[in-house]
């Protein structure tokens, strides 16, 4: 398992966008609903409101040091729903039934290799677990997954930790989680500055998922989940 180092102990993975992935996606879901309050928004027009939505929202979280709670997480939600919206008959309806949507298994699926990647993890007797920026509905999600059973032990939510990533206070929790030094650990996602850099900058180890190639920059990444357990790609 080339992508593990020799003193390699535990592998802790992302949730969303690394084992689980939005189906439909989230702007077709979205655009969606803003359909039926009366707002005609194609999935591209969603997406570029949300990431506009989003990266305000970040800016808050950055100046408050990455500090969270549930309170603030269903906040931000609502502040990005709303600003993603605007102009919907409803945005607090918006807001609830896409807060509810997310929160239902049916609305995801795992990753197509996730399940041979931690079957194959396990059995090599590492520590396996999860470290997510999602809120408590993260728990009634990975209740309709039973092959994430594995990590269910060891899955730290940031809303409980109280920091998010990329704040290194979520990184130091996951390592005590884990039993082991930060160097000891690998970090699994696909966000650069959340789960890459945040990771390296707390001392662990980390590994990109990079499918589209956007980050050659980077010296440990993968295309897929498998490339774990196969030869690390330049």
């Amino acid at each position: 398992m080339p992508h593990l180092t020799p003193t390699t102990r535990a592998v802790f993975f992302d949730a969303v966008g690394t084992l689980l992935h939005p189906r439909p996606s989230a702007p077709t879901v979205y655009a969606a609903v803003a359909a039926r309050y009366g707002l005609a928004l194609s999935p591209a027009d969603v997406r570029e409101r949300f990431i506009a939505a989003y990266l305000r929202e970040e800016a808050a979280d950055v100046s408050a040091n990455w500090l969270t709670s549930e309170v603030r997480e269903r906040e931000r939600w609502h502040t990005i729903v709303c600003e993603t919206l605007v102009g919907a008959s409803d945005p607090e309806a918006c807001y609830r039934e896409l807060f509810d949507h997310f929160a239902r298994p049916q609305a995801w699926e795992p990753d197509a290799d996730a399940h041979a990647v931690l079957s194959a993890l396990a059995a090599h007797g590492l520590v396996l677990g999860m470290g997510s920026n999602y809120d408590a509905r993260l728990w009634s999600v990975l209740a309709g997954f039973p092959q994430f059973d594995v990590l269910k032990p060891r899955v730290l939510v940031s809303s409980e930790v109280g920091v998010r990533k990329p704040g290194s206070g979520f990184f130091i929790e996951l390592a005590r989680a884990a039993g082991c030094a930060p160097a000891e650990v690998l970090f699994v996602g696909d966000d650069f500055e959340n789960d890459y850099a945040g990771a390296t900058a707390a001392g662990l180890n980390a590994v990109l998922l990079d499918p589209n190639d956007r980050y050659a920059h980077v010296p440990h990444r993968a295309k897929r989940l498998s490339a774990l357990l196969n030869e690390p790609e330049a």
